[in-house]
């Protein structure tokens, strides 16, 4: 029997790319290790169990080009392990000293046995998790789409061809690790003027999605608001956000992640434990950091010294009850809609993969309890993915999307403000640059190919948002800086080496070996 809508649940991987092999550790490379533990692992234990079970599931997710390189480098991977290795260690000796302290014997039990499982994941794919998903998306359960090359902003480049290489070197760089283009791109920030979706077009690109009101306003004015896609001029798809469903597992305050129950972020091990027993288990600094495993609950509006302590087997229950209320809103809403639409709708839930077990612990479980009851409960709203939605309807209204993004107030201030604005006049140069080398030398090779690729690298890392993002809200703006300000000195470097015929091979080879990102990437997208 046909359900009266569908739900289609959209996840955006995505972290910057940080890799310092100069160092023994550094302490943004960890954003990436806690995530693979708390995020990747876990959702790709999900979406493997719900496989085995003969559970009816379908997601979309992005994996960023910065995150699929990061996820597929060997020395990564290896610092990775190394780290939970490191984490087993400890739980293994937290076992052994709380066997007084009962009640914090159950997450620490949690966290050893988590580990383990993340060994577990982690060995199977030999280090390499993207094959993980890749093999679910094979089997049609998960598509997979693709993001800017770098997340690059692509409404603050004036220049045309900066645009169209973001989306070329991602599309390639999409087919070397998943073995076919893709079909879908997160635009970055869901940043979008018009005009952008013919740059997706000739990339053979079928959809992306948009905040809400870069629907809603969209002329002319849709239908369906955001409950339908709407097709560009150029004839690619847009889906938008349900904010109900964003509000209702997004909020902190008013959502399911507040909860009491739920795992305490702000509060870790890294502080709480004696320093000489925790700090084998810091970086090489011997400074005292997060290292992700909490054993308080959020409590309630209390100072971090009154959280209680963690009870897992609570936290699940609460999660089992949060996805039973989701999924009943989520029925409400698809009989609403279904009463008064020709066509059944979709309910487009957009989040930060990241979101589910790095921020919100539980998360993971939770989507593990809605996928189990959509498919075990009722018949009236079924998962899908973009895709598939587009081959059930393949007439859409046309109408030209709003310029928008989804960050703070709707458009673009948070990446353009008095806190980041100084870097556009480097990165429009940059771009301006890196054009005019590439229609110089169209058909070059040996050195002068190495530099030009590694100066089209350059560039790419220097425009991705996080750098204008992290300025703007005030954390590790010193990394942000020196980050933007270290790629574009490299390019400028580059720029003239090649100019005047003279390129450094040791300088150029020390960029290839640190900044590798993309290693078939072709700099004559910007010709």
């Amino acid at each position: 029997m046909e359900p009266k809508g569908f739900w289609c649940l959209q996840l955006h991987a995505h972290l910057p790319f940080v890799r310092h092999p100069e160092f023994e550790d550094f302490l943004e490379e960890d954003w990436l290790y806690e995530a693979i533990s708390e995020t990747y692992l876990p959702l790709l234990s999900v979406f493997e169990n719900l496989l085995k079970d003969n559970i009816d599931f379908r997601l979309t997710m992005t994996i960023s080009p910065t995150l699929a390189n990061m996820l597929a480098d060997p020395l990564l991977q290896e610092r990775y392990y190394h780290r939970l290795g490191k984490n087993i260690e400890l739980m293994n000796k937290e076992m052994d000293r709380l066997q007084n302290a009962r009640q914090f014997l159950p997450v620490a039990e949690m966290y050893r046995d988590t580990f383990y499982d993340c060994k577990g994941l982690w060995e199977k794919y030999n280090g390499n998790i993207l094959k993980g998903f890749k093999n679910l998306q094979d089997l049609g359960k998960l598509e997979i789409i693709t993001c800017c090359a770098t997340h690059g902003f692509l409404p603050l480049m004036n220049n045309r061809k900066a645009q169209e290489a973001q989306i070329k070197t991602a599309v390639l760089d999409y087919e070397r690790h998943f073995g076919r283009k893709p079909r879908g791109i997160w635009l970055a920030e869901c940043a979008f003027e018009p005009g952008i979706d013919e740059i997706l077009k000739a990339e053979g690109i079928r959809f992306f999605f948009l905040e809400t009101h870069g629907i809603l306003f969209a002329s002319p004015r849709p239908r369906y608001g955001v409950f339908a896609p709407i097709f560009c001029p150029s004839g690619v798809a847009v889906f938008a956000r349900d904010m109900e469903t964003a509000h209702q597992v997004w909020s902190a305050d008013s959502g399911y992640p507040g909860d009491p129950d739920y795992r305490e972020f702000y509060r870790d091990l890294g502080y709480d434990l004696d320093y000489e027993y925790i700090k084998p288990y810091l970086h090489s600094d011997g400074v005292r950091r997060n290292i992700g495993i909490k054993y308080h609950r959020i409590t309630g509006k209390v100072s971090l010294g009154d959280k209680q302590p963690y009870n897992p087997y609570n936290a699940r229950e609460k999660a089992a009850q949060h996805a039973g209320n989701f999924l009943f809103n989520r029925t409400k809403q698809t009989e609403h809609l279904a009463g008064i639409f020709d066509r059944q709708p979709v309910i487009v839930s957009m989040y930060d993969a990241e979101l589910f077990g790095h921020w919100w612990f539980e998360g993971p479980h939770f989507l593990n309890y809605i996928f189990r009851k959509m498919h075990a409960d009722q018949n009236i709203i079924k998962p899908i993915t973009p895709m598939e939605y587009l081959e059930k309807y393949e007439f859409n209204q046309v109408s030209t999307p709003a310029a928008s993004s989804w960050g703070d107030k709707g458009y673009y201030e948070v990446w353009l403000n008095g806190t980041n604005d100084y870097i556009y006049r480097h990165l429009h140069k940059a771009a301006e640059r890196m054009t005019e080398i590439a229609q110089k030398f169209p058909n070059s090779d040996g050195d002068l190919r190495r530099a030009l690729n590694q100066a089209a690298r350059e560039l790419l890392l220097a425009q991705s948002s996080d750098w204008a993002f992290i300025e703007s809200t005030g954390t590790m703006v010193e990394y942000a800086q020196k980050r933007t300000e270290d790629h574009i000195a490299n390019f400028n470097t580059l720029y003239a080496q090649i100019n005047e015929n003279r390129i450094d091979v040791n300088f150029l080879a020390n960029l290839e070996n640190k900044n590798n990102i993309f290693p078939n990437i072709d700099y004559t997208a910007y010709k």
